[in-house]
C-alpha cells in the first residue's frame, strides 16, 4: 500500500550506532493466509509514522558498552524471587529446591530424537549461571561472538538498554511494517520463496526440530548480525536468528479486537495482557521475528506477521531485541 521509504543509513550521534530511516506508511498487519496462526488473524489495515530503526539486533559488543557504562545486572544475573514466581504458576505449586532459584536462564538443549512438540520442557533447560555473558551456561563465554546478537535478555533488560541509548522498543506495528520492507502480502520479509537463487535468506533450523540440525544455512545457533541479506529497507534479520522484543502487551486476539474497534493510526497494542493458554501468567509482551530454532515441522515464525507472547522477565538462548527512535 505504501511506496518504498527513503532508506538512509545514518550514524546515531548519541551512541554511534547505525540506524535506518523508515518513512512509515499504510500496510496490512497480520495475515489471513492458511499458513498463518490464529493469533495473526485477521489482517487489519494500519498506518505507522516515520521512525529510525536499528539496522540489526543489538550485539554483545553493544550491550557490553551499556553494562560497562551503567553497571546494569540483567534479570538472568539476579537471584530468583519465589514470592514473585509463585504468582505466575498454579496455586499450590511447591517451592522449587533452593538450587533451582539461583540466577540463570533458559538454554536450548537438542533432544535425542523426535518428541511431542507441545512439550517445551523437552528441549528447554533452566540453567543456573546462564546469562548474556555465558549463553550456554557458566562454562561458556562470548569469545568470537561480539557481533552476534545479545541473548538471554528479558523485556526489562531490553527496555533498560533502549532508555540508556536514548531510544525505545518498537511497537509491534512498527516492527512488522519495517520487516515487510514495502512488500504487500508476502510470506517472508524478502518474498514468497524461502530460498532465493539457492541461497539461504535467514538463519533458521534446517532439519528436524528439535533433534537434528543439518547446519545447511551455516549455523546451528546464532549467526553474526548482517550475515544474511537485508530486506528492501536495509534491515537485517527481520526474521530468524533471534526473536525481537517489542513494546506491546500480548493478547492472542489483538487483531480480532482491532478489526472490531477499527484500526489504526500508530497502533500501540492492547492496554493489558491476556493469554488463555497461560492462565497463571499475568503479563506477557510480544516477541516478533522467530529465531534460529524455527523450522517448518515446528513453527515458521520467521514470517513478518508471526507473533508470540512471553513474560517480560524471561530470557532465553534465542531472545534479543533492536531499538527505534522517533523522527525529529
Amino acid at each position: 500500500m505504501s511506496g518504498l521509504p527513503c532508506i538512509i543509513a545514518a550514524e546515531d550521534s548519541q551512541k554511534s550506532e547505525v540506524m535506518v530511516k523508515i518513512e512509515g506508511g499504510e500496510f496490512l498487519m497480520g495475515s489471513d493466509e492458511p499458513y498463518s496462526q490464529r493469533n495473526e488473524r485477521p489482517a487489519v489495515k494500519a498506518r505507522v509514522g516515520g521512525f529510525w530503526m536499528d539496522k540489526h539486533a543489538v550485539t554483545n559488543a553493544q550491550f557490553r558498552k551499556f553494562v560497562q557504562a551503567t553497571g546494569y545486572k540483567t534479570t538472568a544475573e539476579r537471584p530468583l524471587d519465589w514470592e514473585e514466581m509463585k504468582k505466575q504458576v498454579a496455586p499450590g505449586t511447591p517451592k522449587p529446591p533452593d538450587e533451582m532459584l539461583l540466577p540463570g536462564s533458559l538454554v536450548f538443549a537438542p533432544t535425542d530424537g523426535p518428541v511431542d512438540l507441545t512439550q517445551f520442557d523437552q528441549w528447554w533447560r533452566w540453567t543456573p549461571g546462564a546469562n548474556w555473558q555465558h549463553p550456554e551456561g557458566p562454562q561458556s563465554n562470548l569469545e568470537d561472538r561480539d557481533q552476534h546478537p545479545v541473548v538471554h535478555v528479558s523485556w526489562d533488560d531490553a527496555n533498560a538498554y533502549a532508555k540508556w541509548a536514548g531510544k525505545r522498543l518498537p511497537t509491534e506495528a512498527e516492527w512488522e511494517f519495517a520487516a515487510r520492507g514495502g512488500l504487500e502480502g508476502k510470506r517472508y520479509a524478502w518474498g514468497d520463496e524461502f530460498m532465493r537463487d539457492g541461497k539461504f535468506m535467514v538463519n533458521t533450523w534446517t532439519g528436524n526440530f528439535p533433534y537434528k540440525n543439518t547446519k545447511e544455512d551455516g549455523y546451528v545457533g546464532t549467526a553474526p548480525v548482517m550475515t544474511y541479506p537485508a530486506n528492501a529497507y536495509g534491515l537485517y534479520d527481520m526474521g530468524g536468528n533471534v526473536w525481537n522484543w517489542v513494546n506491546d502487551w500480548y493478547r492472542p486476539d489483538t487483531h480480532a479486537r482491532s478489526k472490531l474497534e477499527g484500526c489504526c493510526e500508530n497502533p500501540q497494542g492492547p492496554k493489558s495482557s491476556y493469554n488463555p493458554n497461560e492462565p497463571y501468567q499475568t503479563q506477557e509482551r510480544v516477541l516478533k521475528g522467530g529465531s534460529f530454532l524455527c523450522a517448518p515441522n515446528y513453527c515458521e515464525s520467521y514470517r513478518p506477521s508471526a507473533r508470540r507472547g512471553v513474560s517480560p522477565d524471561t530470557g532465553s538462548s534465542h531472545t534479543g531485541f533492536r531499538c527505534v527512535k522517533d523522527l525529529k
